[in-house]
């Protein structure tokens, strides 16, 4: 049985979601991770295991879309009134969170539900939609500003791999420094600065 495509549901569905979702995180501290069952999160949230396996399928697939949910980023980037410092900030809360035990947790999570890569599509266009807000203040400014995958690549795609790979000496030195070193026009353009 294939992985369902996930949509933002509306109101009996929302419901459902919001009650497996709190479940989930609030057994995960009662009882722990390896203890969660489908029945179990069934009864805490009060729907039927039923409902469970026929929204998401299987444990694994409903922990990963509790764990896209919780890689939503939960307000913009702060403006801190120029494009290398907000990139500079944006990059360490990213590497901050994505970095801390939960975080890898969630990503691991995120990966591991979703073998066809729809969640670690969504999980991206969190990053690029707050990367595109940071640019879109450097162009109201009137700065130069890159496009949001020179960012993807030459920020969050080291960070990445890094947080999974190669944790570590990584901390926010290597967050700002990523951030310095991306181009303020994007990569081939042709202009100089």
């Amino acid at each position: 049985m294939g992985r369902r495509q996930m949509v933002r549901p509306g109101g009996r569905s929302a419901r459902v979601q919001a009650s497996v979702h709190t479940a989930v995180l609030a057994l995960e501290s009662e009882v722990g991770r390896d203890a969660l069952t489908v029945p179990l999160v069934a009864q805490r949230a009060g729907v039927t295991a039923s409902t469970i396996y026929r929204r998401w399928g299987d444990l694994r697939e409903l922990l990963s879309d509790v764990a896209v949910e919780r890689l939503r980023p939960e307000a913009a980037p702060e403006d801190h009134g120029d494009l290398l410092s907000d990139l500079a900030s944006w990059a360490e809360q990213f590497l901050d969170e994505m970095a801390s035990p939960t975080g890898r947790a969630y990503i691991r999570d995120a990966l591991l539900g979703d073998p066809e890569g729809s969640n670690a599509g969504q999980c991206s266009a969190y990053a690029a939609e707050q990367i595109g807000v940071i640019l879109s203040r450097a162009i109201d400014r009137g700065d130069d500003a890159p496009d949001v995958e020179t960012v993807i690549d030459r920020v969050v795609a080291p960070l990445m791999y890094r947080i999974l790979f190669r944790p570590d000496g990584l901390d926010a030195a290597y967050a700002r420094r990523l951030a310095a070193e991306v181009p303020t026009r994007p990569a081939g353009d042709g202009s100089s600065s």
